[in-house]
């Protein structure tokens, strides 16, 4: 994007600077009590297995830290660094921090990966029992479930 058309799009934007809400539902429904937002088991759990997945490649193949252990327990990219050193070479300290950090944005990929696997499993589940407790509280005199449209009239 070349600056002229950044500055036209930010024109743009301040021009029109009304405030409004808009609520996630389709155009024109009814209200009728069904969820707008859907989502099936099937969806979250193939994210889910894809961050499986991912997580059990990385664990395997992304250890630079351990992979050719000595009996020390020192990979190799270690060994070198450690040769590297004792014959004086800078560049032997700077290969440690690289494993180091290495290491560290490892273990932090790993965390996210299953983070997300671990909660995809239980988010319909949980999302349900969400939808079924604000369904009960927000109910008509007659036991019908209040529709979005209505609730909008609550914030203006």
């Amino acid at each position: 994007m070349a600056w002229d058309e950044w500055e036209t799009a930010k024109t743009t934007v301040a021009a029109d600077q009304r405030v409004s809400m808009r609520l996630n539902q389709v155009p024109g429904g009814s209200g009728s009590g069904q969820s707008d937002l859907v989502v099936h088991q099937d969806d979250l759990g193939a994210v889910g297995h894809e961050a499986f997945v991912l997580h059990s490649q990385l664990q395997k193949e992304a250890d630079i830290a351990g992979a050719g252990a000595d009996k020390e327990g020192a990979g190799s990219t270690m060994q070198a660094a450690a040769a590297l050193k004792g014959s004086n070479f800078a560049l032997g300290g700077e290969l440690e921090a690289t494993v180091s950090v290495w290491t560290s944005q490892v273990k932090s990929i790993l965390q996210a990966c299953a983070h997300i696997s671990n909660h995809l499993d239980y988010s319909k589940k949980a999302h349900a029992e969400d939808d079924a407790a604000i369904a009960a509280s927000l109910q008509n005199r007659d036991g019908s479930a209040v529709p979005a449209s209505r609730l909008a009239e609550y914030f203006k």
